[in-house]
Parts: structure tokens; C-alpha cells; sequence
């Protein structure tokens, strides 16, 4: 089976980028191993003032009005962090340890900034998330504290500029084994990322569309709208089930400012 590497350029704190989770959760169903996906690190931020703070607020609300991802913005109002680069350095340091470990650490650091309005701009609250994503934590902490993890963000933020100018975020590339690229820039509907994935060679693995639980048990937590795009079904389906499915005690809601994430009990 031919494999198409993946290049996902993106931040942890990137709100474009948490609004395409759905699509991209899709997209490593459907084609399964065909898809290697590598995570880029762009580096949102490297610094974060005050009057930048409300634009970030309106930036999230409208990136959850779009998408129908829940979000928390009151992070900016509360508990604002001062810079990504931080927690871009600590996906890096993940990376060391896996792929599949950089994506459950990724996921981890969306949903604490996002969702959970976590200060996550420090190496303690960075190390304190790695438990939770089974990242070996001592082999974290110690990847996190090196300058190799330095300079490997230097050459993430090196790969992001192109022609004198920083990609987007996200930036979606798919490399087949003839050596083409297929580059989507920013934000884009599923169906342009299944194409470009066709495109580089990729096959789809035939799997059918996911039950909510078994979606959960693959992924971890999800959220609504990434039930909906899994299973393929409309979304006041999708609602009645999950909720009926919580009341039987079978999936545990957890509830964010606008929507709610999914988990087993």
C-alpha cells in the first residue's frame, strides 16, 4: 500500500486550526494507514499584548460560529497566555517520542486551551499535560528542557515560510511517493482535503462510517460536530443519540461555553 506523508502546519492554539479537527479526524479514518501524518509547528505568536486580547476573542467566536467546534475565548479575558511558542516547543518535544503520541499530546493542548481556558504558556502546566496524552512524562521533561527542542522549532518556523511569507494556519500538504505536493492553504471543507489525499495517492481503507462510542474509543473525546462528520449522519440525529446514549450512562457530556465535548464514562 502506498503511504502519502501528511505535513500539518499548525499551533496548538490556532483556532482555524481546531475548527478543521473534524475533517481531519475523517480524513485518517477514511484512508487509515495510507495517511503519515507529521505535525509543523508555525508558530501562532511569539508574543501575545494585551490589546491583541480581544481580537483573539473575536477570532475564536467566530471560528466556533463557523465551524459548530466548541470554544471558550473567556481565556483571553481570564487566564490569557502571553505566547504559543511555548507550547509549540512542547509538541516538538512529543514529537520525539511518535507521531500517533505528537497527535494525542496536540489534541490534548486544543482542548486545554480552547475548551478548558488552561494557562498552558509554561513548562510546569506543559509537563502537567503530558500524563494525561500517556506521554512518557520524564522522557517529556527532559526533551522540553534541551535546546535540540530549540532548534527544531527554529526549523519548523524555517519550513513555514515560503517566498518570503509564513503559510497560513493551518497549511495541509500531501506528498505521494513520485515526489508532487498538494498544498492547501488555510481552512477548507473536507472534500478538498479527500481530493487533494486521492490526488498524492492515497487509498481509502473501505471502513464504514463510525458508530458515536466506537468514534470515541478511536479518537478520545469528541465534539459534536466531529461525531457528526465520523458517522455521517445530520446533526439533530446525532444530538438525539448522543444524549440518549449519555442518559443510559454510556457517554459522558462535557460541557464547554458553546457545544460540548463527548467522553466514555
Amino acid at each position: 500500500m502506498m503511504t502519502v506523508e501528511l505535513r500539518i502546519f499548525t499551533d496548538p492554539a490556532c483556532e482555524a486550526s481546531w475548527a478543521i479537527e473534524p475533517s481531519l479526524r475523517r480524513l485518517q479514518w477514511e484512508f487509515g494507514e495510507a495517511l503519515s501524518v507529521a505535525f509543523v509547528m508555525g508558530g501562532l505568536a511569539r508574543t501575545i499584548e494585551p490589546p491583541e486580547r480581544a481580537g483573539r476573542v473575536a477570532a475564536w467566536l467566530e471560528a466556533a460560529a463557523s465551524s459548530q467546534m466548541p470554544c471558550d475565548p473567556r481565556l483571553w479575558l481570564q487566564n490569557p497566555i502571553s505566547s504559543t511558542y511555548p507550547a509549540c516547543q512542547a509538541l516538538i518535544a512529543a514529537r520525539e517520542q511518535g507521531g500517533e503520541a505528537a497527535g494525542r499530546y496536540l489534541r490534548r493542548l486544543r482542548e486545554g486551551l480552547l475548551c478548558e481556558r488552561k494557562r498552558l504558556d509554561h513548562a510546569e502546566a506543559l509537563v502537567a499535560e503530558a500524563g494525561a496524552a500517556g506521554l512518557d512524562v520524564d522522557r517529556f521533561e527532559i526533551d522540553l528542557r534541551s535546546h535540540a527542542i530549540v532548534e527544531a522549532f527554529g526549523a519548523d518556523l524555517e519550513a513555514t515560510r515560503q517566498e518570503g511569507e509564513s503559510l497560513p494556519l493551518p497549511t495541509l500538504a500531501f506528498a505521494g511517493e513520485g515526489g508532487g505536493i498538494h498544498e492547501l492553504r488555510g481552512a477548507q471543507p473536507y472534500d478538498a482535503y479527500r481530493e487533494a489525499a486521492l490526488a498524492a495517492g492515497a487509498e481509502p481503507a473501505g471502513e464504514p462510517p463510525l458508530e458515536p462510542p466506537a468514534a470515541i474509543e478511536r479518537f478520545g473525546r469528541c465534539a459534536t460536530r466531529e461525531i457528526e462528520v465520523l458517522t455521517g449522519r445530520p446533526r439533530p440525529v446525532v444530538e438525539a443519540e448522543l444524549w440518549g446514549l449519555a442518559r443510559d450512562w454510556r457517554l459522558k457530556p462535557v460541557p464547554v461555553l458553546t457545544g460540548t465535548l463527548w467522553e466514555l464514562p
